[in-house]
């Protein structure tokens, strides 16, 4: 359960990177709505990798926590933020998604 804990508070790290990406694009109300995502998406995610971590190595909790937001942050700039997608970005992205599952299964 805690696994799962964990890939949802990555999840949430990537959002407020997001939420960050948005606020650059915006002012006035929207430019504060994106910041109030910002902080419940940060909130979020660092109580869910408390949580995680009250049962997982913190050695592997973290850089799995980190890794899950580093490539969603990728795919949101990518898709989102029309960020390039070029070949060596891609396969740098897979190693991290490698590295993440060999933490995983080695844990």
């Amino acid at each position: 359960m805690n696994w799962i804990i964990l890939i949802i508070a990555g999840f949430f790290e990537s959002g407020f990177a997001f939420c960050l990406g948005k606020m650059k694009e915006v002012s006035g109300t929207a430019y504060w709505l994106w910041g109030a995502g910002f902080i419940l998406c940060l909130t979020l995610s660092m109580v869910l990798l408390a949580k995680a971590v009250q049962t997982l190595p913190i050695g592997t909790a973290y850089p799995v926590w980190t890794g899950i937001g580093a490539v969603g942050t990728v795919i949101l700039g990518i898709v989102f933020f029309h960020e390039p997608a070029t070949f060596l970005r891609l396969f740098f992205i897979t190693t991290l998604i490698a590295s993440i599952i060999g933490l995983k299964l080695v844990s």
